[in-house]
């Protein structure tokens, strides 16, 4: 199993118990507001730290899991990673985090997605790190994330003019 799909089951998972022993009444401003909170907190927020982390203090075992060869580089990316890592566990406890945390989040992972994609083109790279559940990821993670923070938002105002 990729270590990827933790970051997508485990707040999941999370949020759907949260939502059933919270005592809160469900709604679907709710459902996204406790999606938001467990995908930035543990996805974005645990899963970019330890990427970051992997990235930083072993960076050979990333560029042998991506197809590429070693750079240091790659360490600059990993500290990239924690950045959003730290941005991400903000936003559990201050909501004026999401959008930052989403809008560059999603720029660096499209960044990424485009550059696995011209990777595959023109190497026909199609390593585990390269190619698969990684360029999924990166390409959807951002779109589903912006998705529930405008639903939010828009159910949001629905719930305070009612």
């Amino acid at each position: 199993m990729e270590i990827s799909y933790i970051f997508v089951g485990v707040p999941l998972l999370g949020a759907i118990i949260h939502l059933f022993v919270s005592k809160k009444p469900r709604s679907l401003n709710r459902i996204t507001e406790l999606l938001l909170l467990w995908y930035l907190g543990v996805g974005i927020g645990v899963g970019s730290l330890f990427s970051g982390l992997v990235q930083v203090i072993s960076p050979e075992i990333v560029a042998q899991s991506t197809g590429w060869g070693y750079s240091p580089f790659l360490r600059e990316v990993g500290f990239a990673n924690i950045s959003y890592g730290i941005v991400g566990l903000l936003a559990v406890r201050f909501r004026n985090f999401w959008a930052p945390t989403i809008i560059a989040y999603a720029v660096f992972m499209w960044g990424a997605a485009a550059g696995h994609i011209y990777e595959i083109q023109q190497t026909a790279n199609l390593s585990a790190g390269n190619a698969g559940t990684v360029l999924y990821l990166d390409s959807l993670m951002p779109l589903f994330l912006i998705i529930l923070l405008l639903v939010y938002q828009k159910t949001l105002k629905k719930d305070s003019s009612s």
